[in-house]
């Protein structure tokens, strides 16, 4: 196995967290990008940014409790999972670790439930605060579940939040980025942040999503904390400039 790569997201207890327990919990969530997307919700508590958390596609929690350790007080993450795959034990290892790795009781749901079959409103009904700050779609990995997810996500979110996209440029799923830019070519408010690279095909990229006037709440902050991963020619994004961190930035030679 590889030696983990030396990256922290600025918080003392999610770096705990990802040095130790991140890689005890089940699943195959990059811990490069947990690193960053966490990094991405401190920046949002340190600019007054607040609400819920919420994880469509949680399996027992290894990104799920990594994101809920950055809650402030009178704040709650939300886990949504059909918890059957591979057995409905997944439902109980969830809970588990969320109580194991020191979530306090009380700040966390498990919701069982395919988002197929709940709407906007159902949604928005289980968020105390009724709207998410940051949201982590991991659903099911086709088109149609991920455009419901997408638009679910979109009807709760914070108008500074961040969504979050898992796999996307993964070569095991390489049509669901069509999904994102039909989803972005409905709502040309939003915008692609960032790229984040895979660790592994396993430990693969995500996409940070937000609304365009919210994109300088957070680029800048990005390049400037993870200038050693910062992809510098980064990437053109329907157009725009789209920031890239990647665990290997090295420029491509020129000979």
């Amino acid at each position: 196995m590889a030696a983990p790569i030396d990256i922290t997201s600025g918080d003392a207890a999610l770096d705990a967290f990802l040095a130790g327990g991140y890689m005890q919990i089940r699943g195959m969530s990059s811990r490069f990008a947990a690193a960053i997307c966490g990094h991405v919700i401190k920046r949002q508590s340190d600019i007054g940014i607040g609400g819920d958390i919420l994880e469509i596609g949680t399996f027992e929690g290894r990104f799920f409790v990594a994101m809920a350790k950055l809650l402030q007080a009178g704040e709650h993450a939300l886990g949504i999972d059909v918890f059957t795959w591979p057995s409905e034990k997944v439902y109980d290892h969830f809970v588990e670790n969320c109580a194991n790795h020191g979530l306090k009781p009380g700040s966390t749901t498990a919701w069982k439930v395919d988002t197929l079959k709940i709407s906007a409103a159902e949604l928005r009904a289980k968020l105390p605060a009724g709207r998410a700050r940051f949201v982590h779609v991991d659903g099911e990995h086709n088109a149609e579940c991920l455009r419901n997810d997408l638009e679910l996500a979109h009807a709760v979110l914070h108008p500074d939040g961040v969504i979050a996209l898992d796999d996307m440029l993964h070569p095991g799923y390489p049509t669901l980025i069509v999904t994102v830019i039909e989803y972005l070519n409905r709502h040309p408010e939003m915008r692609a942040l960032c790229i984040v690279d895979r660790e592994s095909i396993t430990a693969a990229a995500k996409l940070l999503i937000c609304r365009i006037e919210s994109v300088p709440k957070y680029e800048q902050e990005l390049m400037r904390f993870y200038a050693p991963f910062h992809y510098t020619l980064g990437a053109d994004f329907l157009g725009h400039f789209t920031l890239v961190l990647t665990p290997d930035p090295t420029l491509p030679k020129i000979d």
